[in-house]
């Protein structure tokens, strides 16, 4: 008899992996899918970051680092935090993690307890509402729409809180959106949140260098929210170092401390060369990795230029990350091809089984009008991934 807990049964699969899953098996039977699921960068791993991973073996680290990583790899995290996001935290204020993603599982862990309530404004990425779950807790969704650049108001912030309001998670730029809050915006929440001095504060910036014309501002580096914002962050998104699995937090030391002794029973140290590759990531010079960042900004021009040539879909422009998010909405009770469309999970599937095109449905961000697309793909196959959804709707 199968007697899994109540904790797994309750956890859903990940919508993002289970539909770049789906187009590898397509794939595999021999269709030519074309993936615009999954958020990775197409390029290799800057060159003089690979000597230091080298370097490192060569140097023979091999051993079990310690559980809150090395002690020189977080200084230089508080150096770039320094540089980058005007944020002065010391080596005990930070925590090394196997990924961004268990930095946030950790801190969700160490924070809330059953019936706690974690505020996520929509959309947010898929993982905060499982990892909320997973701790226990209760999630709401504050909603927007592609009219607002999928920004909440500070209105909708306040009226969102209740007394079992512990921790909201902010994500600038965003994924799946792309949306970046300005600082006057981030000042705006700051203002809400000063009335309630027991809830926390996850930002994810993860793609805080990925973006177009719009800067980055840290939510921490506002005075009356430093010491309850828990900054998050890591080298996947900007230095094409998805695999090498290096994420980090800053935030108040008691904190760190708690996220260092759960991990501790988890994982323990991350990887040790990859933890001295991003040393040298992060001393680096920002302008080492912008040629990245500009192909990625020719990119999203060329996919909005593409999806304003079919008809149905309302697109606004995003100002960072590596995605689009368009209503699909007006296609909504139709039928095309044989297919009848009643969701954006609908409008996914018809578009990886007519026009061969992986994309993932906004409903698994908490926006059920859209679909997520990456742009983190060559021009060639961008535009042939357009060119057939393209064909298949008009």
């Amino acid at each position: 008899m199968q007697q899994l807990s109540d904790r797994i049964n309750n956890l859903p699969v990940s919508e993002t992996l289970a539909m770049a899953a789906k187009a590898r098996e397509l794939k595999a039977e021999g269709k030519d899918i074309i993936s615009l699921s999954l958020g990775e960068p197409d390029f290799n791993t800057p060159d003089f970051i690979k000597d230091a991973a080298k370097q490192a073996i060569d140097d023979n680290y091999n051993s079990y680092s310690p559980v809150d990583g090395y002690l020189d790899l977080r200084e230089a995290i508080c150096r770039k935090f320094k540089r980058d996001n005007n944020l002065t935290y010391s080596p005990n204020q930070i925590v090394v993690s196997t990924g961004a993603k268990q930095s946030i599982a950790n801190i969700a862990l160490v924070l809330l307890n059953p019936g706690d309530e974690v505020l996520l404004p929509a959309p947010y990425w898929v993982s905060y509402s499982a990892i909320a779950t997973l701790a226990e807790a209760t999630y709401k969704e504050i909603p927007s729409n592609i009219d607002t650049d999928f920004k909440i108001t500070p209105e909708q912030l306040e009226a969102a809180i209740t007394p079992k309001t512990k921790l909201i998670f902010f994500n600038s730029p965003n994924n799946p959106s792309g949306t970046v809050y300005t600082e006057s915006e981030y000042r705006a929440f700051a203002k809400v949140l000063e009335k309630y001095p027991n809830i926390y504060i996850l930002s994810d910036e993860i793609y805080e260098h990925i973006n177009y014309g719009q800067p980055n501002f840290s939510f921490a580096s506002i005075e009356s929210m430093y010491d309850r914002t828990i900054t998050v962050n890591g080298v996947a998104k900007a230095f094409a170092m998805t695999g090498w699995r290096i994420g980090y937090m800053g935030g108040p030391a008691w904190i760190a401390k708690a996220c260092t002794k759960i991990q501790g029973q988890i994982t323990s140290g991350a990887n040790c060369i990859a933890q001295r590759a991003t040393i040298a990531a992060l001393d680096a010079p920002v302008s080492k990795i912008q040629f990245m960042v500009d192909e990625f900004h020719k990119r999203r021009d060329l996919v909005l230029e593409l999806l304003s040539e079919i008809k149905g879909i309302n697109i606004n422009t995003p100002k960072g990350a590596f995605y689009v998010f368009p209503d699909v909405s007006s296609y909504f009770g139709k039928t095309i091809d044989g297919v009848t469309i009643n969701n954006a999970g609908d409008f996914s599937m018809f578009l990886l089984e007519k026009a061969n095109v992986a994309t993932v449905t906004g409903g698994a961000f908490g926006a059920p009008d859209c679909i997520r697309l990456s742009y983190a793909a060559s021009t060639e196959e961008l535009k042939e991934a357009f060119k057939r959804i393209k064909n298949v709707l008009n």
